[in-house]
């Protein structure tokens, strides 16, 4: 049993109608050649790889024909085990945007399972009876990124041609599948008032929820691609604020209502471990010292869980907010008195081991680089689709495996 993914190809900005306004990808600087980060798929004794290099830019030529596209279809179903249970359309472009739209579907839903659309901004859908047609060929599930229902403000800031015909394809979408709904959140723009109804209306055409994206605008917010400000002079919200905004929300209306960075109210995540006593109790025990670096937003609730289990490991919160987008310049500000000789940085971060060795050993002291676990809880992204007892088995398996990476190499 397996899913398939089918990669269509593509670019932000070129490849969905144009930038929107709060894109992560507008204003990169256009290098032939440009730096690795360094991350987990790098060789041992070599920083960098296609990942850390172009795919975290989504730095690929355009769409993919659909000669391609089926070519791998067919050669994955070739190598996949067990039955095909699914369909996964993503790629570096909007599909909505994708050129043979229409027959790419005809083709994918003749295999009669469920198609998912990962991610579409629906600027590409400009005939309203393309819901219908997308259902008649298996689609079961999609994200369609809304910004607001009101159409004058999605056309402004997401450069929707047709916005009324990308909403009411929503709407109809809603009446039949799973459609889960996002926004990413500018302070005095979308949120307020206009928030609420944007989450009223998205409840009434009868969405599975909606997820707020706070907007980022500097490097520490997560933005590490060389292109800060996306937006000069743009008013932000902080982590709290937001997280209460997202909560306010949720207590208000049916549908589930979760945000990034923080949080998921109806599940309690991320760390919903630290409020079950009984699952922290569990835990395997901490039984040696080491330092975890993370992001700013988790070190507080890791050094909970880690505490609750016998801790003698201090957790290190970079200024960077998110862990998973940590880079070699945030290890440069680590303060090294403050880390013990065994360091572990999280699994998903963008730091090649040799050179963190590197950075973090400037003072003499030979520190050993562990990279953690891919994931200690689910961001919102994650959780929209999961239930509490899901969430939780996450947390359970991936604070054990940092704890015994804490055992087996601290001291």
């Amino acid at each position: 049993m397996g899913r398939l993914n089918v990669d269509i190809g593509g670019s932000p900005g070129r490849d969905c109608r144009g930038f929107c306004s709060f894109c992560y990808f507008k204003r990169l600087k256009k290098e032939d050649d440009p730096e690795p980060f360094g991350c987990k798929y790098c060789l041992p004794f070599s920083k960098g790889c296609e990942y850390c290099t172009n795919g975290v830019r989504e730095k690929y030529e355009g769409f993919k024909d659909l000669k391609e596209v089926a070519d791998s279809v067919l050669a994955d179903l070739q190598i996949m085990d067990g039955d095909l249970t699914g369909i996964t359309i993503s790629g570096g472009g909007d599909p909505s945007c994708y050129p043979e739209f229409r027959d790419l579907m005809e083709i994918l839903g003749s295999m009669e399972v469920p198609i998912h659309i990962g991610y579409t901004s629906g600027k590409g859908f400009d005939d309203p009876d393309l819901a219908e047609f997308m259902i008649e060929n298996g689609l079961s599930e999609i994200s369609f990124t809304v910004f607001a229902s009101d159409p004058a403000l999605r056309a402004k800031h997401m450069g929707d041609p047709t916005p009324e015909v990308s909403l009411e394809i929503f709407k109809r979408l809603c009446k039949k599948i799973d459609v889960y709904a996002a926004a990413v959140v500018l302070r005095g723009v979308n949120d307020g008032k206009v928030l609420e109804e944007t989450c009223r209306w998205v409840e009434e055409c009868g969405a599975k929820g909606i997820i707020l994206m706070r907007f980022a605008n500097r490097t520490d917010q997560g933005l590490i691609l060389g292109n800060a400000p996306i937006i000069d002079g743009q008013m932000l919200h902080t982590v709290r604020e937001f997280s209460e905004i997202v909560s306010d929300l949720n207590s208000k209306f049916k549908m589930k209502i979760s945000g990034t960075p923080l949080g998921d109210p109806s599940i309690g995540s991320p760390f919903a471990i630290i409020k079950e006593p009984d699952l922290l109790e569990k835990l395997p025990r901490v039984e040696k010292k080491a330092t975890i670096i993370t992001g700013s937003i988790a070190a507080r609730p890791i050094q909970q869980v880690l505490d609750a289990c016998g801790n003698e490991t201090w957790v290190y919160g970079t200024e960077k907010e998110i862990a998973c987008l940590i880079t070699i310049d945030d290890l440069k500000t680590v303060d090294l008195s403050k880390i013990e000789e065994t360091v572990i940085i999280p699994g998903r971060c963008f730091v090649h081991e040799k050179e963190a060795e590197e950075v973090l050993s400037a003072d003499g002291v030979q520190r050993r680089i562990v990279r953690g676990p891919e994931m200690l809880t689910a961001d919102a992204e994650t959780s929209m689709g999961m239930d509490k007892n899901g969430v939780l088995e996450m947390e359970m398996e991936g604070f054990a495996d940092l704890i015994r990476l804490i055992n087996m190499y601290g001291k």
